[in-house]
């Protein structure tokens, strides 16, 4: 076994850093092939070590747990999923192709990982579990997400309710939790059943967040309001 050293912040600390952040990131994708591999449950932090060439103790300064081993793959597929979805944002302005882009380019980036995505559910659908996306310890993947949500509506030339522009992206990053729980589980030949879904709901949330600056829906709108604030809370 190679064993790679922790990074110094002495003299040739630029170095250190480099190769820290190098070692980092082998630990990190030997953990994600090992999940694909053997399944989330059975990938152990010595497993995932020793498949790294690293000293168990590295790969727990890196990484406190496995946890902390899929809350930074979290933070990544998010990072990618903003620059995928930069080309349409800055190509488009009106609200359903910033938001469809939006939608599609986080399918292209958790694509690779459909193969063990089940794996991950399972443990992520328990309520305690820190790998929900609902829970504290994913929040800042889950602020990185509404952030891309609040970007795709702010550039666009929507015209809403203005306290529903203020919780829609948040509501819109609920859609998309909708949209991957149904890629999870979509066994359609390269998932196109998730990009029909897609097509067909941006459509309808486009219409829906117009017709929110109507008069007469705006008790609705402001019903619907109360209700996320009281749950939230």
């Amino acid at each position: 076994m190679t064993e790679q050293s922790a990074p110094t912040t002495a003299a040739g600390g630029q170095g250190s850093t480099a190769r820290g952040e190098q070692t980092r990131q082998l630990i990190l994708d030997t953990a994600m092939r090992l999940f694909r591999e053997r399944g989330y449950a059975r990938t152990t932090m010595r497993a995932v070590a020793q498949e790294a060439g690293v000293a168990v103790g590295n790969a727990y300064y890196y990484f406190g747990s496995k946890e902390h081993l899929v809350q930074e793959f979290y933070a990544g597929t998010q990072r990618e999923h903003r620059a995928a979805a930069a080309p349409v944002l800055a190509r488009e302005r009106e609200f359903a192709a910033r938001l469809a882009g939006v939608l599609h380019a986080g399918v292209d980036v958790l694509s690779p990982y459909h193969a063990f995505a089940g794996a991950f559910f399972k443990t992520a659908a328990e309520p305690t579990s820190p790998l929900s996306p609902f829970s504290a310890e994913s929040s800042e993947p889950r602020d990185m997400s509404i952030a891309l949500f609040r970007e795709a509506l702010t550039g666009s030339t929507a015209k809403l309710d203005d306290e529903l522009r203020e919780e829609l992206p948040e509501l819109l990053w609920l859609g998309y939790m909708g949209v991957v729980l149904y890629w999870v589980h979509d066994r359609s030949e390269g998932q196109v059943k998730t990009r029909q879904l897609i097509d067909g709901v941006v459509p309808l949330v486009d219409r829906l967040v117009g017709l929110s600056r109507l008069r007469v829906l705006r008790p609705v709108t402001r019903q619907a309001l109360a209700l996320i604030h009281t749950l939230r809370h």
